[in-house]
């Protein structure tokens, strides 16, 4: 068999952003090698257009580069090949869908059945969210039924009324059945039943389960040998479920029905009167919302065999009408002069007037002299023609003869009443009476309904009077018309009746969903509409569910006129997911797939113009160059787009704007060898940055030396916290081909901000990057090289590395008294150099002993936006030690070196708690007042001077004494210090000296010092004071000190 058939075909594809597609399409026949073109949404592809595009020698269709943005979808959709043979005609394969972003596949369909009562005696009550559910082939179906009541409902399920076994405990409080039908088939489609009954009541809720079955081939259509004139028929039968919908394609142009192509039988497809440019390859394409299948054939017309005139027959005589009616004519005719042997029989040609083509019937006698022409149109001009044939051939033609139809007298007349209703979204209830002038006995009638939209005719025999249109798409307009039949053929029909379907919900989730994080708390979320013949009704709103991740629960908002929405009050720094569906007035459709975006830690800069692009790559070709950049290396500054511009000897001669997120752009239409600047810059509102320039000259026309192509599809994946695996593909390389030479990659990586890179060569088409820095943005570029010749960069790959925990302390560590308040400090530092990661806190610890486990530090948690922390109740005159650490998601960081701080050594003289000091008694009521006793006043101020400079000299004298004495008896000193007892004028704690820490002897204030005290500093401080105190030093030192009740007297009390 020669014929032009697919040996591979595309299948449905997901791609992401920035990747590489490959549809792949192979076509054979045994006349020719053919030519294989591609159409995307039913229009032709040329590789001229688009660079990325690239038609491999093997048919496939390879997109490097995958764009797809919010305004930009140049690469989703429908694909599908085409296969040209030169004089045979094309085939077309089947529909490919390509999906940017990804799709998961169908999940499995649920119903939930909820019966409950709000008392023992209350009724059940039933909630069904959906009535029916649809599962392919193949797939699981899984039906939830939820019961709850008292007494405990008893359950069962049912399948088109019949019961189903099932098991399930029946102490349980509350009782899920679930009926979980795995790989499905069309015998599983029905209607499921839960019934739940009790004492009280019976009650029960359905759903109707339909298995969709792909398009199946009841019967191919098979290769086709006709003569001109002749009329065939190209059988396709189709069963699937819904019921398919049959569609004829000829060298890959749809087939439109007319008098002379009509699909007949639900899907043959019938020509009457073929002519030569009916000949090519048809292909029957059955489809529905399970799948679509198709089969294809060829019509080929023979030449018929032109022996010599002195073999065949002379024309046939005497052409000449026996019977003229309004719908058929009977012809009559005599045989040739000259038969030159046996006529085997006679075709009659004929063809209406205005229409070029002819068509031919065959006497079925050979001897027979006359034939009858029927379904011809009432009124219309026809001419005819005899031809005779014996064992060599076909003879000559007699002459041709014009005759006129009869007016329709003799068929039925219109139907009366027609009348036509929509009975649910996809079926038509139409009725109509007998036509008032029969012209003999009604025999049938014939319906006919046509999609005014395509155009698609189809028809049924009715007997009775009324009939119901099932499986029509919904909400769509049809043309229905009613013709009554008797025995001389179909009747005349008034103008058509117009009647839509009812609307439904929509069938398919919005299209081309993006999402723009416009402001740090502000998300726009943009989509396009289901596609149209989904729609199933005026679409009136959208409804958009978002979620946070890691938060239960999700909000709702309806968007009545806008293709997108803006959800505004959101919080910093946090991920959101967007999902949206369509709603018409019978409700939602199915919702999106969830789209996720995280929200900034903080608006973008646009204050200042963009600082000027961090690379800049050209590539030469004849009549374009490609360029390729990396945005701005400071990504805090908002970057709105990129204006190109470029000219021979200018870089502003012409220029082109681009959105933000594109990173390649194609300059078309230049002149060979010519030299051209280029400019690149950045922009956003508050103007246009600083441009990058480069220059490249176009290759001449008759540069005939192939530059090696760098590699395509770079992409880069993070692995781990300090790896990234970078692969690519080499079209350079044949398919399925080992190349002769050893061809090096070099692959080069940098991060954002740095002006240089690493590179590492390698043989293999992928490499691991190690040694990054965790949660840092890296771009990779490839180069290949083979023998003396290299390729330019390839376009940039960006990954960013996972993060991990802070590999570095907080720097910076400073601790600074607090003025005025002596127990109180104030912390600062500096984030770690090495954060890698979102700092989400620090952990501070202090204690009195530097040498004590961390674990027994203090330990105070701190959020990680803070970089200040206050410690408060700290001991007077006291040495503590800081250390501080900081964590991210991944763990924590390391702990910063000690930092060591003194407290003050005293409060303030003015606070309210501290006594008068000695010498500064108050006077005694009734005392003499200074204004009457001046001089006496002056006599004791000096008396008690003398006094005081005297008891000064001998403390000192004593102190040094002392002192000595303690050095030489350290181990003896904290055992004596317990048996002193102050006078009654101070406030004692037996055990107020911190252990552990000895404080140095140092002078009291002037009229708090005391000669049995050994010189040793007590503050003087109230008894609210000293618990304070005491519950600090307990804390830092693990055991407490009692307080001596006996004196716990404020020093005014004493005094």
């Amino acid at each position: 068999d020669g014929s032009l058939r697919f040996v591979l075909e595309p299948q449905d594809a997901v791609t992401v952003r920035g990747g590489v597609l490959q549809l792949d399409c192979e076509a054979r026949s045994d006349q020719g090698v053919p030519v294989i073109s591609w159409k995307k949404d039913g229009v032709l592809l040329s590789a001229v257009v688009d660079e990325r595009r690239q038609l491999l020698s093997n048919g496939s269709l390879l997109v490097q580069n995958v764009l797809h943005s919010r305004h930009h979808r140049p690469d989703e959709g429908s694909y599908q090949c085409l296969a040209t043979l030169e004089g045979l005609g094309a085939i077309v394969s089947r529909t490919a869908r390509v999906t940017v972003a990804g799709k998961s596949s169908p999940r499995p369909m649920y119903l939930t059945l909820s019966l409950s009562c709000g008392s023992p005696s209350g009724p059940l009550r039933v909630v069904v969210p959906t009535e029916s559910v649809s599962a392919h082939l193949g797939d699981t179906a899984l039906l939830r039924c939820e019961v709850t009541g008292e007494p405990m409902p008893v359950v069962r399920w049912q399948k088109n009324r019949e019961d189903l076994t099932l098991t399930f405990d029946p102490d349980s409080r509350v009782v899920i059945l679930n009926l979980l039908i795995s790989s499905v088939t069309d015998d599983d489609s029905g209607t499921y039943t839960c019934v739940a009954h009790n004492k009280q009541q019976n009650i029960s809720a359905s759903c109707q389960l339909s298995v969709l079955v792909p398009p199946q081939f009841l019967s191919y259509p098979s290769n086709t040998y006709a003569y001109e004139s002749t009329d065939i028929e190209m059988e396709c039968a189709v069963t699937g479920n819904p019921q398919p919908t049959v569609r004829w394609v000829k060298n890959g142009e749809a087939v439109i029905p007319s008098d002379y192509f009509q699909i007949v039988e639900g899907g043959h497809l019938q020509i009457l009167g073929l002519v030569r440019s009916d000949e090519g390859f048809y292909q029957c394409i059955a489809e529905s919302e399970a799948g679509n299948s198709q089969a294809m054939a060829q019509l080929i017309l023979l030449q018929p065999v032109s022996p010599s005139s002195g073999v065949l027959p002379s024309a046939p005589r005497d052409v000449a009408p026996v019977l003229v009616s309004s719908r058929f004519v009977r012809l009559g005719w005599r045989p040739p002069e000259e038969t030159r042997g046996t006529v085997l029989t006679y075709t009659v040609f004929f063809s209406e007037e205005g229409i070029n083509r002819e068509r031919s019937v065959n006497v079925t006698e050979a001897e027979g002299l006359q034939l009858t022409v029927s379904n011809l149109r009432p009124e219309a001009t026809y001419s005819f023609r005899v031809v005779a044939y014996n064992e060599q051939g076909p003879g000559e033609s007699s002459e041709a003869i014009r005759l006129s139809t009869q007016p329709e007298i003799l068929v039925p007349g219109p139907v009366e009443n027609l009348r036509a209703e929509a009975a649910s979204a996809s079926s038509i209830q139409a009725s109509w009476d007998p036509p008032s002038h029969t012209s003999g006995p009604v025999q049938s009638y014939r319906l006919l309904w046509t999609e005014t939209s395509t155009g698609k005719e189809q028809n049924v025999e009715v007997v009775g009077q009324s009939y119901r249109m099932e499986g029509l798409k919904k909400f769509t307009e049809y043309s229905l018309r009613v013709l009554a039949v008797n025995r001389h053929g179909p009747g005349l029909s008034d103008k058509d009746m117009l009647i839509t379907t009812l609307s439904d919900v929509p069938s398919a989730s919005p299209q081309n969903i993006s999402l723009e994080v416009v402001y740090s708390r502000s998300i726009k979320v943009s989509w396009q509409p289901p596609p149209a013949n989904t729609q199933n009704g005026f679409i009136t709103g959208y409804k958009i569910r978002h979620r946070k991740t890691g938060r239960r629960g999700e909000q709702e908002a309806i968007e009545p006129n806008n293709l997108w929405y803006l959800f505004t009050g959101l919080e910093k720094g946090s991920q959101y997911s967007f999902q949206v569906a369509a709603m018409t007035v019978n409700g939602s459709g199915p919702s999106s797939e969830w789209h996720t975006a995280e929200t900034p830690e903080n608006d973008l800069d646009e204050t200042q113009v963009p600082n000027q692009p961090s690379s800049l790559h050209v590539r030469p070709l004849p009549n374009s160059i490609i360029m390729s950049w990396t945005p701005p290396l400071n990504p805090n500054i908002l970057v709105r787009g990129y204006i190109i511009g470029y000219g021979v000897g200018s870089p502003y001669a012409e220029t082109v704007r681009v959105d933000s997120k594109q990173r390649y752009f194609s300059i078309e239409n230049l002149e060979p060898s010519s030299h051209y600047v280029i400019s690149l810059k950045a922009f956003n509102n508050a103007g246009e940055g600083v441009p990058l320039y480069e220059s490249a000259v176009t290759r001449s026309m008759s540069d005939t030396s192939t530059p090696m192509i760098p590699p395509v599809g770079v992409q880069a994946v993070a692995l781990t916290s300090d790896s990234v695996r970078v692969s690519w593909a080499d079209n350079s390389i044949p398919k399925n081909q080992k190349s002769s030479e050893v061809r090096y990659y070099s692959v080069k990586w940098k991060t954002s901000h740095s002006t240089s890179g690493k590179y590492k060569v390698n043989t293999t088409l992928s490499h691991t990057v190690t040694g990054l820095k965790p949660n840092t943005m890296y771009e990779f570029s490839v180069m290949v090289t083979k023998g003396r010749k290299s390729s330019t960069w390839s376009m940039t790959a960006h990954a960013t590395t996972y993060e991990a925990a802070p590999s570095s302390a907080p720097k910076d560590l400073t601790v600074i008294g607090r003025e005025g308040r002596p127990r109180a400090i104030l912390i600062s530092w500096q984030p770690p150099l090495e954060a890698n990661g979102r700092i989400t806190g620090y952990i501070l610890y202090y204690t009195l002993d530097k040498n004590m486990p961390i674990d027994d530090w203090v330990m105070e948690p701190i959020s990680g936006d803070r970089l200040t922390h206050q410690v408060m109740d700290l001991s007077l005159d006291t040495v503590y030690y800081f250390r501080i650490q900081a964590k991210n998601a991944k763990g924590v960081g390391p702990l910063s070196e000690p930092v060591q701080y003194r407290t003050a050594k005293g409060e303030r003289p003015h606070l309210r708690s501290s006594p008068p000091p000695i010498g500064q008694m108050r006077p005694p009521h009734g005392s003499v007042t200074p204004q009457k006793n001046s001089n006496l006043l002056v006599i004791i101020v000096v008396s008690v001077g003398a006094v005081t400079v005297v008891v000064v000299v001998i403390v000192a004298l004593i102190c040094t004494r002392r002192s000595s004495a303690q050095q030489r008896n350290a181990g003896k000193r904290k055992g004596s210090q317990k048996d002193l007892r102050p006078p009654d004028l101070w406030i004692h704690h037996e055990e107020m000296e911190l252990k552990n820490m000895e404080k140095p002897s140092s002078s009291a204030p002037s009229g708090r010092e005391s000669p049995n005290q050994s010189c040793q500093e007590i503050a003087p401080v109230s008894h609210s004071q000293s618990e304070s105190q005491m519950a600090n030093v307990s804390r830092l030192q693990g055991h407490a000190h009692q307080d001596d009740d006996s004196h716990g007297l404020s020093a005014q009390q004493h005094t």
